[in-house]
C-alpha cells in the first residue's frame, strides 16, 4: 500500500454550497463522492511520480480517531471484495460501504496556499470539526 504522502488532508464544512459534479460516470454511486479536476490531476501526478501499479486504486476511508471522532484516510491500495469500485474524474477509486455512508456528497479538492498544500474534503454531513481541522463528527 502506498500513502498519498505528498499532501496534507483538511476538512471543510459548508451547508450553503452544493459540490459541482466532476464524476465521469452516469452511475448514481459515482455521484456520491466528487473529485475536482485539480485533485484528480494531483492524484495522477502522485501515481506517476511514485510509479503506482495499474491495479492499485485510490482508497478513500473514514476511520475512527482524532479529537472530533473521525478522520479521513487516503492512499493507494488494491481493491478488496467488499469494496465499491468507482471511477471519478478519471481516477480509479475504492471505498468500503461504511466509509461511503460518511462520504456521501463529499467533494475532494486539492488546494495550495500560503499555509501549505493538500487535499480538502468538503463534506456536507459534518456537524463539527476539531480545532486543527484534521478530524470531524457527524
Amino acid at each position: 500500500m502506498s500513502e498519498v504522502s505528498a499532501a496534507s488532508f483538511t476538512e471543510a464544512h459548508n451547508h450553503d454550497h452544493a459540490p459541482q459534479s466532476s464524476a465521469s460516470s452516469d452511475d448514481a454511486a459515482d455521484q456520491m463522492v466528487l473529485i475536482t479536476p485539480g485533485a484528480a490531476a494531483k492524484v495522477n501526478e502522485i501515481r506517476d511520480a511514485e510509479a503506482i501499479e495499474p491495479n492499485m486504486a485510490l482508497r478513500l476511508r473514514v476511520v475512527g480517531g482524532g479529537c472530533a471522532g473521525f478522520s479521513y484516510d487516503l492512499y493507494f491500495d488494491e481493491p478488496a471484495e467488499v469494496d465499491r469500485s468507482l471511477t471519478i474524474a478519471g481516477v480509479k477509486v475504492i471505498v468500503d460501504e461504511m466509509s461511503l455512508m460518511y462520504l456521501a456528497g463529499t467533494e475532494i479538492d486539492y488546494v495550495e496556499g500560503l499555509q501549505g498544500a493538500g487535499f480538502k474534503f468538503n463534506n456536507p454531513n459534518v456537524k463539527s470539526t476539531c480545532g486543527c481541522g484534521s478530524s470531524f463528527s457527524v
